[in-house]
């Protein structure tokens, strides 16, 4: 049975625009006819926005539920993330991995009109998936609406007319933002367990659990709270299916952000180091905290790394 992510996606989509008043949001049209939601640009959003632009971003095959957390001393309002579907929900649609770059106009992309656009052609290739629903979604990290010139180019680069394009839209110093952040746990669990060579195959499930950050001063500050919500105090827990030649003991004790030669420090912190060019950074270090998986061809229970509530307070700026 063929799986949309983006038709999946439409229900909360609607959801969202249905419910725009009581979630601080706004819905825009643009003449090219994309609808455009903000959900913390110039409104208020907020904590269910958030929730529901990430299993947008799930492409509706996941859930997000919010509750609280405890690391050391601290008690934190967190996001606990679940999927049976994780090699297209997590990285087939989740995964922020689409830089649109129109003119002077830049935006992560994340969700699911990227398995429209399949521009990460050696990732969708090991995924073995594309869409092709005629309706994209889309949910953009960003301050600034995109101008109709970056959707249509979003839209073309989908194959789908404007009109038939939906744009999430949410700053990183954000209520929402916040959440989604914190929402992509499970994806980079898998993200990381992909960068060793595991492929998202093996992996049957994606769960995860990670406080969400409080919102920064600006979005420099916020790359680097919201990402240390998931490096410092994220935990992953992944059902795994491994075949003959895969030492999970090795690659669970490399996957966590521990396992980093730059771990130890807040990332706003090491982005300032570098001039903000995150290129700069260990890739590795963009891990969970802490990794638990369960091989189910073996029926061992692997776990690396650990939460850290000191640097995850120096984070915060918690006294």
């Amino acid at each position: 049975m063929r799986i949309s992510v983006n038709e999946q996606a439409m229900g909360i989509v609607r959801e969202i625009m249905d419910r725009k008043d009581d979630l601080q949001c706004e819905v825009l049209g643009q003449e090219n006819g994309t609808t455009l939601i903000d959900i913390g640009i110039a409104v208020k959003g907020g904590v269910e926005a958030g929730r529901l632009a990430a299993e947008v971003c799930l492409g509706g095959l996941g859930a997000v539920r919010v509750t609280n957390t405890h690391i050391g001393d601290l008690t934190l309002p967190s996001v606990v993330v679940g999927t049976d579907q994780p090699k297209i929900a997590l990285m087939g649609s989740q995964y922020a991995g689409w830089a649109i770059r129109v003119d002077s106009y830049f935006a992560l992309g994340s969700g699911p009109a990227r398995a429209l656009a399949g521009v990460e052609n050696e990732l969708f290739t090991e995924l073995d998936y594309r869409d092709d629903s005629s309706v994209g979604v889309i949910c953009l990290e960003t301050r600034e609406p995109p101008p109709e010139k970056v959707t249509q180019f979003i839209s073309d680069s989908c194959g789908i007319p404007a009109s038939d394009l939906y744009c999430i839209m949410a700053p990183t110093a954000s209520i929402a933002g916040s959440v989604l952040m914190s929402a992509r746990i499970a994806e980079v669990g898998v993200r990381s367990l992909y960068r060793l060579g595991f492929g998202p195959a093996k992996i049957r499930t994606g769960h995860g659990t990670a406080p969400i950050s409080p919102v920064a001063k600006d979005d420099r500050e916020a790359k680097g709270v919201t990402n240390d919500c998931i490096l410092y105090g994220g935990r992953a827990f992944l059902f795994v299916k491994s075949e003959d030649g895969d030492d999970m003991a090795a690659l669970v004790e490399k996957a966590s952000s521990s396992a980093s030669t730059q771990y130890g420090q807040p990332l706003y912190a090491l982005l300032k180091s570098v001039g903000f060019n995150i290129d700069r950074l260990d890739s590795d270090l963009f891990s969970p905290a802490e990794i638990t998986v369960n091989d189910v061809t073996t029926g061992l229970t692997l776990k690396g790394g650990y939460v850290n509530p000191k640097v995850l307070r120096q984070s915060l700026e918690m006294k």
